[in-house]
């Protein structure tokens, strides 16, 4: 069985197609784990919405709770650690992650930027031992294949890798390098772009992201298990 985590981090409550003003991203999302569920009912989701409840951000109480060991930890600091542990554990069940961000001025909504630092714990899902030779820094998601698919929407045209705007793309290379750094290496990207120019660049646009979406969808599940009874668990 595979365990599906996904987010949804657009400040649009709803999708693009079906709400006034909705988030294109949401709209991706949905296309993804409904494809997904229609072929293996039996895999479990995990839903997140940190778009409209977003965690909290890192604070100097986060600080040095994170850093302590856990047996010397307050209950203070054990509390003020309490999302982000939930949040951990949420990831590191995880095998494939559909991750649903916007660009927001070039880079990811505060919401998930705020996930990202909730998640990154030495001793949790990344470990530091200073005597190895090559690196310090040790992936500890890294034990078991992961993926994740990151499904987001921009505004202009050309953020793509090798577009005249891609090095104005911060998003895409911020959430390869966060996840990276865990041990989540496999990441593959699709994006909705135009939406400020509208019309039939847009719905191209549109067009070839669902498609797109349609065939990782499928080329992921040629290669994995049988189909089973659904389970379905919202996060709080």
């Amino acid at each position: 069985m595979t365990q599906l985590l996904h987010l949804d981090a657009s400040a649009r409550p709803g999708r693009a197609g079906e709400h006034p003003h909705g988030s294109h991203t949401r709209a991706l999302t949905h296309r993804f784990v409904s494809r997904w569920a229609r072929a293996r009912p039996g895999d479990a989701l995990t839903y997140r919405d940190v778009g409209l409840r977003p965690p909290a951000p890192v604070s100097g109480d986060w600080v040095p709770a994170a850093f302590a060991p856990p047996a010397q930890r307050t209950p203070a600091q054990h509390a003020v650690l309490a999302e982000s542990d939930a949040l951990v554990d949420e990831l590191l069940r995880a095998d494939l992650l559909v991750l649903g961000v916007p660009m927001y001025n070039f880079g990811p909504p505060s919401g998930f930027k705020a996930w990202l630092d909730q998640i990154v714990r030495i001793g949790r899902t990344f470990d530091y031992q200073p005597e190895r030779a090559d690196s310090p820094y040790v992936p500890l998601l890294a034990d078991r294949p992961r993926r994740a698919v990151l499904l987001s929407s921009r505004g202009g045209l050309g953020y793509e890798d090798g577009g005249e705007m891609a090095a104005m793309n911060h998003l895409d290379p911020a959430v390869r390098t966060v996840l990276g750094f865990l041990g989540i290496t496999e990441v593959h990207g699709i994006a909705i772009e135009g939406e400020e120019l509208g019309g039939e660049v847009l719905a191209r646009s549109v067009a070839q992201a669902m498609g797109a979406v349609d065939r990782l969808v499928d080329r992921w599940l040629a290669a994995n298990h049988p189909r089973a009874d659904a389970v379905l668990c919202e996060a709080a």
